[in-house]
């Protein structure tokens, strides 16, 4: 049995930027993780982070070995 992977990366949007998911511009976030991969993933996954400000921190997301979304965190 494969193992899940752990993806880590910083996010910084302001509330303007995430706004636009509610307008229906943006569906996907991409990131560049500290391991340098490129990641996309529903806007959606990081709602529960979002204040005023925007969503900022330092997060780590947790997906299957097939790649399927399993959770995320705020460290």
């Amino acid at each position: 049995m494969r193992q899940h992977q752990i993806i880590r990366f910083g996010l910084n949007l302001s509330y303007d930027q995430y706004f636009r998911v509610y307008q229906g511009i943006t569906k996907n976030i991409s990131i560049i993780a500290d391991d340098g991969r490129r990641v996309a993933f529903p806007a959606g996954k990081v709602q529960i982070f979002l204040t005023r400000e925007g969503i900022n921190g330092y997060f780590e997301m947790e997906l299957t070995a097939e790649n399927k979304f399993v959770s995320i965190r705020r460290l």
